[in-house]
């Protein structure tokens, strides 16, 4: 059933679930879905109330990043600062992390995902940072301008460092004897997409260690998170869906699959969204994910180009996996090494055009065909399952 974005809020609320994970594609309205989520938790009806919203709900998205920004002040000629913009969230946060002695543990955490001798420098009241290389010589440290990528990494080190704080705090059954009360009133942690500049082999380290996090909670905080990225999802829908007693280090895990959820979000037609339970024993396959869609264009006939857009995604992933020089080498032939070449221009036209006597006319009646007739190609050729998860 299509919902706006404050119903599919309301739906995550009254699942009551400790942990909830949703795949989405970019657009499809994750960081909106955050926002939404934020005001049904911790709505406020006055600016009096800031310090009440902060309490209940914490949450990683894009206006997080948004708070950090760079000031290279050219003209001065003066050191490259990345400054944290303040307003009561950042305020309220860094005090935190620095009352708790937490600078360290940022460090460390970054250097983890970024390099040993990359270091973040704070300032004495925590609203800005340089970063120099750490050689391990007496030469003068200049401080440098990080990556796009390493700001994005060293954004989210501050986050998770507040978060593992956050469960370390919240595990002493006792509020009087906690470290401090600024998480006695939490509800919910909302997590989106923490992942986007990193390659595979850290985005799983990072995702591993999201999730041991996470099973550590022995509190009430529910966590829900949202993601555009396939690896992220399947790894953490496998950390989760499995029970796990165990230690990490003097750290217990008590952790029951029960407790987790795992689902879709689509956008339809009319801008409206469903929350999709996902099946248990299916792992989320972006190009299974695809072929789906294609199979409910050509069925119901309602075909728009951004499908051939995404048929030619599938045929390139595949082209590559199996190690074809060319996608097109995939499509039926009209005679020995000769792919078709109309159905070429077919998935180009979308994109790559250049010339207006290649464009294609708009989508219409016979168009469902040429998609079911290529899907079927393609099954056949790459022997894709048509499993059950297709339809799910």
């Amino acid at each position: 059933m299509s919902r706006t974005l404050e119903q599919v809020a309301q739906q995550l609320k009254e699942a009551n679930k400790k942990v909830q994970l949703i795949y989405a594609f970019n657009g499809t309205g994750k960081t909106r879905l955050s926002l939404a989520f934020k005001e049904l938790i911790a709505h406020k009806d006055n600016d009096d109330d800031v310090e009440l919203s902060r309490e209940k709900f914490l949450y990683y998205n894009a206006f997080t990043e948004d708070l950090f920004y760079w000031d290279n002040d050219l003209e001065g000629d003066a050191a490259p600062k990345l400054k944290i913009q303040p307003n009561t969230y950042t305020d309220w946060l860094l005090t935190l992390l620095k009352d708790l002695g937490q600078d360290g543990n940022i460090v460390k955490y970054f250097q983890h995902f970024a390099n040993d001798k990359l270091t973040p420098h704070f300032s004495e009241d925590f609203t800005e940072v340089t970063f120099t290389l750490e050689r391990g010589d007496d030469k003068d440290k200049e401080p440098l301008k990080i990556s796009k990528g390493e700001e994005s990494n060293f954004i989210w080190s501050v986050f998770y460092t507040l978060l593992d704080q956050v469960i370390e705090v919240l595990n002493v059954a006792e509020p009087s004897d906690r470290e401090t009360d600024q998480f006695d009133q939490l509800e919910y942690i909302f997590i989106d997409d923490p992942v986007s500049s990193l390659d595979d082999n850290h985005l799983i380290q990072l995702t591993v260690d999201l999730a041991e996090t996470i099973k550590l909670n022995d509190s009430e905080v529910k966590f829900i998170i949202t993601t555009h990225n396939p690896l992220f999802f399947n790894i953490l829908c496998n950390e989760f869906q499995s029970d796990d007693k165990r230690y990490i280090g003097e750290r217990r895990i008590n952790w029951k699959s029960k407790w987790f959820n795992k689902y879709r979000l689509e956008k339809s037609a009319d801008g409206t969204n469903q929350l999709i339970p996902h099946p248990n024993d299916a792992p989320f396959s972006y190009h299974l994910r695809l072929m789906r869609i294609l199979q409910e264009a050509a069925e119901t006939g309602r075909v728009e180009k951004y499908h051939f857009s995404f048929l030619r995604n599938i045929f390139e992933k595949a082209a590559t996996f199996l190690g074809y020089k060319r996608w097109e080498m995939l499509l039926p032939e009209t005679g020995p090494g000769r792919p078709n070449a109309y159905l070429k221009r077919i998935l180009n036209f979308s994109s790559h055009s250049k010339h207006s006597a290649e464009e294609i006319a708009e989508p219409g009646p016979q168009d469902a065909a040429m998609l079911q007739f290529l899907i079927n190609h393609l099954v056949a050729k790459c022997g894709f399952e048509q499993s059950e998860s297709w339809h799910a």
